[in-house]
């Protein structure tokens, strides 16, 4: 494969995807965090552009495919892990002005396991073959959906939910369900149109405008609500099918 051949569209968006998450972790660590939802948003939309071309282009590749995975795990692995560990930092900077700096650092420490667990879950996704229509196991771009709208959620003050989201059982807790859920073997429906007729997309239709509807009402506070609900339809839809 030569070097143009390398500089496909699919693949060009698949390094956009990249570059944004490199730059929203240099925005973590630099405290300008109303920047980091908008490399998020960038990578999630990269990211689903990037196989849209692929198969627009009929250029889908193996090489793509791992460069897919990479991009992946920084944007919807590392950059979550930042967030998070962020949150934790501060949480215990401003409530235990007692602790070394670098015990706050050890304590923050778990935060990676999101990060660590998107790599397992990224890897297993490109071995398994039982996964081109479902998912098993929860999406890493939804890991990263959820905690952008939790840190939305947290700067904004959304409903007053601040106080509640900094707590550290809350942040701990949200690393170590999002870490689990991503590798489990639950079964996720995709967002994979084949038509936009109603019939063979009902799911992903009602999924769609029941996330609208929360949008529209709650905002910023809708954002995590709505990885939430994908988790229950999910689930809904395993208990329904045979």
């Amino acid at each position: 494969m030569n070097f143009f051949s390398l500089l496909s569209l699919p693949n060009l968006l698949t390094l956009l995807n990249l570059l944004a998450g490199c730059l929203g972790i240099v925005f973590v660590f630099s405290y300008r965090l109303e920047w980091v939802p908008y490399c998020v948003l960038i990578s999630l939309v990269a990211d689903y552009l990037d196989g849209f071309a692929a198969r627009f282009t009929k250029n889908a590749t193996d090489i793509g495919k791992q460069l897919d995975s990479l991009a992946d795990v920084v944007s919807f692995g590392v950059l979550p892990g930042a967030i998070m560990f962020h949150l934790l930092f501060q949480n215990y900077e401003s409530g235990s002005g007692s602790l070394p700096e670098a015990t706050i650092y050890l304590l923050c420490i778990p935060a990676f396991l999101i990060t660590l667990f998107a790599a397992l879950r990224l890897a297993k996704f490109n071995t398994d073959h039982r996964q081109s229509d479902s998912f098993l196991g929860l999406p890493t771009p939804a890991v990263a959906i959820f905690i952008t709208g939790f840190l939305l959620t947290f700067l904004h003050n959304s409903f007053g939910l601040s106080f509640y989201l900094f707590q550290l059982p809350v942040l701990y807790g949200v690393v170590i369900v999002l870490s689990i859920l991503m590798v489990i073997e639950l079964p996720m429906f995709a967002l994979k149109f084949k038509s936009f007729s109603w019939k063979g997309n009902e799911t992903a239709f009602s999924f769609l405008l029941l996330s609208l509807v929360l949008l529209a009402t709650l905002k910023f506070a809708a954002i995590s609500l709505i990885v939430i609900l994908y988790l229950i339809i999910s689930l809904i839809q395993k208990q329904i099918k045979p």
